[in-house]
């Protein structure tokens, strides 16, 4: 009894329970902790005044147009130096015009974040709730040109990362102060619905086509019962990767389920529409009219919760 780490001594005093790491770290605090990254990341949206979002998901591995042709240059350049066989930079070549055909997604997203960010600004009136802040995963790729978008625009973005092995690095676009970093995936995701006001998908992969998936799962099934527009960028893309008129062909879905979503392939076609739903539904005045938002008309799954 004597040897307990706990033992209370002159020079070392009692540990409280909510200063002990290595019961807060444990399996049995779990609990402690996803309470924690529920709690601190609403306080610190509510201290920002932070009532919504514009979320963006889209792949980690997209890089810009700039950076694709800068590689392809320098690739290039030591395919007519080489000496000997060509045949691997061939080969790293063919996975870069592979790349710069993707590249286009980053480009767009910048732009996107951009010019959503100059409308919300406009209609948001000094010191009413931000409803329709760029949200992204906070990483590289599509995430960062989404950030980078906003950032240009001057405005503010939210970047909600995850803790993972690999990958996942958070950009330097998305606002200090409104950047967090999650340890459980269902809580981080629950931020994203929670602070959707619309949703756009870029091209991505295991990650982006979960997200994607649950998006549509939860509007299909009403357990998301908001205005919720959603946008799948990238119509080459999406129509080769999932047949979804074919799942409806074979009942696995219903007609009707094809209407949770818009198709499109440029920033006019998905700007334009999400501003239409946006301003329709939250009762605001177009852009081009001068209106701003009536916070009232504004809601989110936070403020229920």
């Amino acid at each position: 009894m004597s040897d307990s780490p706990y033992r209370q001594g002159p020079d070392k005093p009692l540990v409280k329970a909510y200063n002990n790491k290595e019961f807060l770290n444990s399996p049995e605090a779990r609990i402690i902790r996803i309470m924690a990254e529920y709690m601190e990341p609403v306080k610190r949206l509510q201290d920002h005044n932070v009532n919504g979002s514009i979320v963006v998901f889209g792949s980690a591995r997209i890089e810009s147009v700039h950076e694709v042709q800068e590689q392809l240059s320098e690739l290039e350049q030591a395919i007519r130096q080489a000496d000997g066989s060509t045949d691997e930079l061939l080969k790293q070549k063919n996975r870069l015009q592979r790349k710069l055909e993707m590249a286009r997604y980053y480009d767009d997203a910048l732009e996107l974040g951009r010019r959503i960010t100059e409308w919300a600004k406009v209609v948001t009136p000094d010191g009413a709730p931000h409803c329709f802040l760029i949200c992204s995963g906070g990483g590289p790729g599509i995430m960062e040109a989404a950030n980078r978008g906003a950032h240009k625009a001057g405005g503010d973005s939210i970047g909600l990362n995850i803790s993972l092995p690999f990958e996942q690095v958070p950009n330097q676009y998305a606002t200090a102060s409104l950047n967090f970093e999650f340890h459980y995936f269902f809580m981080r995701k629950l931020f994203f619905m929670s602070l959707a006001n619309a949703v756009v998908i870029f091209p991505g992969g295991f990650g982006t086509l979960d997200e994607l998936m649950e998006v549509l799962t939860l509007v299909q099934t009403g357990k998301v019962m908001k205005h919720l527009p959603i946008v799948l960028y990238g119509t080459e893309f999406w129509d080769n990767l999932i047949n979804f008129d074919y799942l409806v062909e074979m009942g696995m879905i219903s007609p009707d389920d094809l209407n949770l979503f818009y198709r499109c392939d440029s920033v006019d076609d998905a700007f334009n529409y999400l501003r239409a739903r946006l301003v329709d539904h939250h009762k605001l005045e177009d852009i081009k009219g001068g209106g701003e938002i009536d916070p009232e008309h504004i809601t989110t799954d936070l403020e229920d919760r």
